[in-house]
């Protein structure tokens, strides 16, 4: 990784004050993420109204990767629209996997420090959990 402080720093930070791991009592959109494969399973919760994520938590539990993830993501869709959303969701799944472009994962902020995840396969499916649910979420044209 280009920089490992910067990516240790951001993670840390994200597992030790994470700014949207609570319950979320309006929120009108649940939905479970499991990885069976490590155990990691998250609450994603999310109020959405007039086409805008108006707020947003996740609950649960998992490793540092899975936790720091959700808590990235949330910090970048809370005020968007769905589609922008999903847009920046395929813009991270694209990352991981080596497809997206520079330009595209400058806009992911933060969450572009996982973009060297892919170098460790075992930790991918944490990485991508929390985007994955926001997918199946809105999946069903909500």
């Amino acid at each position: 990784m280009e920089n490992k402080t910067f990516y240790n720093e951001v993670l840390t930070d994200h597992n030790l004050h994470p700014g949207h791991k609570h319950a979320l009592d309006d929120a009108n959109m649940i939905l479970e993420g499991v990885n069976p494969s490590c155990g990691d399973d998250i609450f994603l919760n999310l109020k959405f109204e007039d086409g805008v994520i108006k707020d947003g938590s996740f609950q649960g539990d998992g490793c540092a990767i899975s936790q720091a993830s959700a808590d990235m993501m949330l910090d970048l869709i809370v005020g968007k629209t769905k589609e922008e959303a999903l847009q920046l969701a395929d813009i991270f799944l694209r990352m991981i996997k080596g497809e997206a472009s520079d330009d595209e994962i400058d806009q992911l902020e933060e969450a572009s420090v996982l973009k060297d995840i892919s170098h460790m396969p075992a930790r991918v499916k944490c990485a991508v959990l929390g985007w994955r649910t926001l997918n199946e979420m809105f999946k069903d044209g909500k």
